[in-house]
This record gives structure tokens, C-alpha cells and sequence, in this order.
């Protein structure tokens, strides 16, 4: 195993609230990664149902739906980023929630999306997703026998502390899973993804769901984004269902990091980030 250099694969996908019809979808681009050398495959945001009953369709972990996901990593030997799906819970709404599962079946980390979306303009319309869902209460890391990944969940972008924590605790690779709206998508999804990309000195793997929603038409224009800022790997059809492959170099992103030492030269004496609900998901 190579351990400085290895193959991503990027799935866009446009989920509808037909769970078959995603499954599906979902394993044809897990299968075209797998093949290409992918060893981690990430897909994005609300993978499994994108309806008008969210809350109706969540789903327990373990359950059904995880079951899915894991026996995917398992038959096709990668670790596997389901993008996430709608958990949930015993009490309580239900979480936006990140899997990532091992190649042999395990369970490697989750994540509960932390940031989200709740807009009222006094002039137009207003939109509450805290109205389908809960809020996560911790960052997450994942270690991978290559890097350390650091998750989030579409919105979490705008939040630049989230990212920076997540780079001082070790995250070489920050994976956002989205379901990005066109409207801001066009003015905002690249500069914000690679702004996260430069001021980290990170790969940036952001994986966008496309296509007709109930309230929005989303993005897509999935990308790998590498630790100069340089966009390395996107869709050719940046708005359809896709696979993009792409290489993440643990041995560019120490060049970088040499030539911008901008992690190094913070004034810590001066002013720091702290968190005390960030969980490290061991190898």
C-alpha cells in the first residue's frame, strides 16, 4: 500500500425520495471507483432520500440503510463516505448524520452536521432547516491508513473555525457532503471550498448533490480541491449525476505547507481556536 499517495472517487448523485432508485444509482458509481483504484469513495449529502418528509423517512444506525452502505465498502474493498442520511433518534428530531465505513465493514466515524441553515428575510421567503432536523454536538476526525479526514456537512463551508480546528488537530483531507443550493452555489461554492483549501493548506473533497429538489435546484460541480488551491479533479457535466477521480499527494501537501507555513506562523500567543467536543475516530 502506498501510504503518501492515493485514488479518491467523487459521487455526484441526484437522489429523489426514491430510496431503490439511490441505492442504485449509488452503487453504480461506487463500482466505476472501485474500479478506477479509488480507494475512498465519498458520496453527498442526503444520499439516500431527498423528499418533502425527511422526518418520515429517517433511518436508525444500524439499521436498513447503514446496512447498505457497509456492505458496499465490504464488497467493493473501500472506505466508504456515505455523504449522510437523515438518523434517527430515540427522542428528539433527527440528525443529519455522516457514516464512514472501513472495507472490512467497521464503522469508522460519524458525524452529525453542527451548522444549520435558518434564514428569515423580512422581504421574502424564509427557510428553517432546524424545522426536518437536529443539530450535531461535536467536530469529528477520522483516521485512514493514509490521512486523518476532518468531516463536515454542506453549510458547515461558511464556518472557517470548524475548518481550522479540524487542521490544527492533524486533518490533511476536509471532506464537505452537500445539497447546495444553485442560487448561492454559483456566486459562492468555489471561492468559499477553496479559500478552506489555501488557509488549511488541506485537500478539500467537496461532493455536491445535483439536480431538481422540492425547494431548490442543487449545484453539483463536484470537486477535489488540493492545498495550494489548484482545482485537481471535477466533473466534465458539473450539473448531472457523475464519478470524478482524483489523487490526493500526502507528499504535495508537505511541499505546501513548507512554502506557506500559514498553520506554523499563527499567533497563538496572541489568539487561538479551543474545543473540547472534537472526537478523534481511531484507526
Amino acid at each position: 500500500m502506498n501510504k503518501e499517495k492515493f485514488r479518491i472517487g467523487l459521487v455526484q448523485m441526484d437522489s429523489s425520495d426514491d430510496w431503490d432508485g439511490n441505492r442504485r444509482q449509488a452503487e453504480k458509481y461506487i463500482r466505476e471507483a472501485a474500479a478506477e483504484g479509488a480507494a475512498l469513495v465519498v458520496l453527498p449529502e442526503t444520499s439516500d432520500y431527498i423528499g418533502a418528509d425527511f422526518r418520515g423517512h429517517a433511518a436508525f444506525i444500524p439499521g436498513p440503510v447503514t446496512e447498505f452502505y457497509r456492505e458496499q465498502a465490504v464488497k467493493y474493498g473501500v472506505w466508504l463516505h456515505c455523504g449522510s442520511i437523515t438518523e434517527q433518534r430515540t427522542e428528539g428530531a433527527p440528525a443529519n448524520t455522516s457514516l464512514v465505513f472501513a472495507p472490512d465493514g467497521r464503522l469508522a466515524g460519524r458525524y452529525s452536521k453542527l451548522h444549520l441553515f435558518d434564514v428569515e428575510l423580512r422581504d421574502g421567503p424564509s427557510y428553517r432547516e432546524s424545522d426536518d432536523v437536529a443539530a450535531g454536538s461535536e467536530i469529528a476526525l477520522v483516521e485512514t491508513p493514509w490521512c486523518t479526514m476532518g468531516l463536515s456537512i454542506c453549510y458547515d463551508m461558511r464556518f472557517p473555525e470548524m475548518f481550522r480546528l479540524m487542521a490544527e488537530r492533524g486533518a490533511e483531507l476536509l471532506v464537505n457532503c452537500a445539497n447546495f443550493t444553485s442560487n448561492t452555489g454559483k456566486d459562492h461554492w468555489e471561492p468559499l471550498l477553496r479559500a478552506r483549501a489555501i488557509e488549511n493548506t488541506c485537500y478539500v473533497a467537496a461532493v455536491g448533490q445535483c439536480g431538481q429538489k422540492p425547494r431548490f435546484r442543487a449545484w453539483g460541480h463536484t470537486m477535489l480541491i488540493d492545498p495550494w488551491g489548484k482545482i485537481t479533479a471535477r466533473l466534465s457535466r458539473e450539473e448531472e449525476p457523475g464519478l470524478a477521480m482524483g489523487e490526493i499527494d500526502l507528499a504535495r501537501l508537505r511541499t505546501v505547507r513548507e512554502q506557506v507555513p500559514s498553520l506554523k506562523n499563527r499567533r497563538t500567543d496572541i489568539y487561538r481556536l479551543e474545543s473540547e467536543k472534537i472526537r478523534r475516530f481511531r484507526k
